[in-house]
């Protein structure tokens, strides 16, 4: 059992910048995510793309906020359970909430913070015959461990970021990195693509394009795949096969809580603390509604940031928490360290 003070679910720029507003209260954060690393939509989906309206920042790739994020919230010690989804919820008698994941692992706290995103993100599947045959088995949606195509023949299947940057990480890793696309133009950032251009040409990553993956083929464990290219098809022989089209958002398992939903989205209380219609169960970031809402980074933020003094009053009854700017009363890591602005001189005359 995983017991904290906040348990957050869904790790994307919201999730993590509660874990700093929290630590200032000194409470605790555990975070548990579908996918297999912190940043959400951030991480997985466009990593290499900048964003424009962060505050302080003209301009910040979406990868290195997910960085930056991770770095502020690091001194608050944060927990995490990475690829697992949230499955059930259970209300004990004293008011505090026991949270099941997919896999069986089980959280323990007073106050649950839903900040998911768009939902739970799901890998989106080729129209292939046979898919659940092959998955874990030779067919993955994502990569977990690099080291598992050490010296293994690899196709990767897409045209975006990940597609790209995996087909170049591995380029060292497996013995031989197939690239399959259905068009020559890529999604990706640009020197992705030019990268992946020179492992070609250098003959590190067999590049076919325009082209599509149409049949799996092994016993219980993928052996090949028939890839159409011009009409024509061919086999071929490969020891993984990871179709990376994307992840396809879905409010998932927590639209079975009790919550009450508008839209797919869940309703919340934004004239307080954007708490749910469960007492102890806050929703923030894009996977809540209220009147006039804006699926913004910046408001989930701000909404963290309340939710985190809603928080402190459930765990800490009859406690009063004095705001202080962290210009004056400084920072103080569960880690130890101790961030403190400079104090101002006063000379006597």
């Amino acid at each position: 059992m995983i017991k904290t003070d906040i348990l957050i679910i869904g790790a994307g720029p919201t999730g993590l910048f509660t874990v700093f507003e929290a630590g200032l209260l000194k409470l605790k954060c555990h975070l548990i995510d579908a996918l297999p690393q912190a940043g959400g939509q951030c991480s997985e989906i466009y990593p290499k793309k900048p964003i424009y309206d962060i505050p302080g920042f003209p301009e910040i790739l979406a990868g290195d906020l997910t960085k930056n994020l991770l770095e502020q919230g690091k001194q608050f010690e944060p927990g995490f359970t990475l690829g697992e989804r949230a499955e059930t919820i259970d209300k004990l008698e004293d008011g505090t909430f026991i949270v099941t994941t997919n896999k069986g692992t089980k959280h323990h706290a007073p106050v649950v913070a839903i900040a998911g995103g768009l939902g739970s993100f799901e890998p989106r599947k080729p129209g292939l015959d046979n898919l659940e045959i092959y998955e874990d088995n030779g067919l993955e949606y994502f990569i977990k461990d690099p080291e598992v195509y050490r010296n293994k023949r690899v196709v990767i299947s897409g045209g975006g970021d990940s597609a790209l940057d995996w087909s170049i990480f591995l380029a060292d890793v497996a013995s031989e990195v197939t690239l399959i696309h259905r068009r020559n133009e890529f999604r990706g950032a640009l020197d992705s693509v030019e990268k992946v251009s020179e492992l070609k040409e250098a003959g590190k990553i067999n590049l076919i394009t325009p082209a599509e993956v149409t049949e799996l083929h092994g016993d219980g464990k993928i052996e090949a795949l028939t890839v159409n290219k011009d009409g024509e098809d061919f086999r071929l022989e490969t020891d993984h096969f990871i179709p990376l089209f994307g992840l396809s958002p879905k409010l998932g398992p927590i639209g079975n809580w009790g919550l009450e939903i508008e839209k797919n989205a869940i309703k919340v209380d934004n004239t307080l603390n954007y708490q749910t219609n469960i007492p102890g169960i806050f929703a923030i970031g894009d996977v809540n509604t209220y009147p006039e809402k804006l699926k913004l980074i910046l408001c989930g933020f701000h909404e963290a940031t309340l939710m985190c003094q809603a928080a402190y009053r459930i765990i800490n009854p009859g406690k009063r928490y004095v705001l202080k700017y962290t210009t004056v009363s400084g920072i103080d890591g569960f880690d130890g360290s101790r961030k403190e602005a400079p104090k101002a001189v006063v000379q006597s005359i």
